[in-house]
């Protein structure tokens, strides 16, 4: 039997092959960033229980700083990079910076929290009887929704977008409305960074 070879014009009638997404193999969490996560709450632990003031005041501004540079960057410089960038490159850079972006968030949000409300009773900003006391009661409303963003609506819109690209076949619009939230909650909670810096810089003055 004479074998037939299928070629030029008649190969159109096959249609377009399928749309496939070309992904680097990566991790949804990383690993090796664990030991220095656990390193880190180990340290917070013990400067929360020393209850001295260099070591959570360290850990409320390095992590609050962390904190605000990152809302800010991936919100308001990321955020429009990525819009414009090619749907192979978008995946390349998600896939590098959203599991890092995994261990970096929960980490920086925790660590301010809990030492910002240790160094609060420590110098008795959140007693009632401070001064500046309506301006304390404020930045704990921010700083608490820009907690649930972060953790309630940023960070899962983070472990969707990693999943569905762990998938065989991801779905393209699927990927684009995740990173959408992602851009769009990074970036306001970035913005209301700012309302806590105005805040901070307030009962720093006096």
């Amino acid at each position: 039997m004479a074998e037939t070879t299928i070629s030029g014009p008649a190969l159109a009638t096959e249609g377009p092959p399928p749309f496939t997404l070309e992904r680097p193999d990566f991790q949804v969490v990383p690993l090796k960033a664990l030991p220095f996560v656990a390193l880190i709450l180990a340290l917070l632990v013990a400067a929360i229980a020393s209850n001295r003031f260099w070591p959570l005041e360290f850990f409320h501004v390095v992590a609050g700083a962390a904190w605000t540079i990152v809302d800010l960057f991936v919100g308001l410089v990321i955020g429009p990079i990525l819009g414009r960038m090619s749907v192979p490159a978008r995946i390349e850079l998600t896939t590098r910076l959203m599991p890092k972006m995994l261990v970096i968030m929960p980490t920086v949000v925790t660590c301010t929290l809990a030492a910002g409300w240790q160094l609060g009773h420590l110098m008795g900003t959140v007693d009632s009887s401070y001064a500046n006391h309506d301006w304390v009661v404020a930045s704990y409303i921010i700083v608490g929704i820009m907690a649930v963003i972060a953790l309630g609506l940023l960070e899962p819109a983070n472990v969707a977008v990693l999943i569905e690209l762990k998938k065989p076949r991801p779905n393209p619009a699927v990927i684009q409305r995740l990173m959408k939230r992602f851009i769009y909650t990074a970036g306001i909670t970035g913005i209301m960074q700012v309302a806590t810096l105005v805040i901070m810089t307030k009962l720093r003055a006096g």
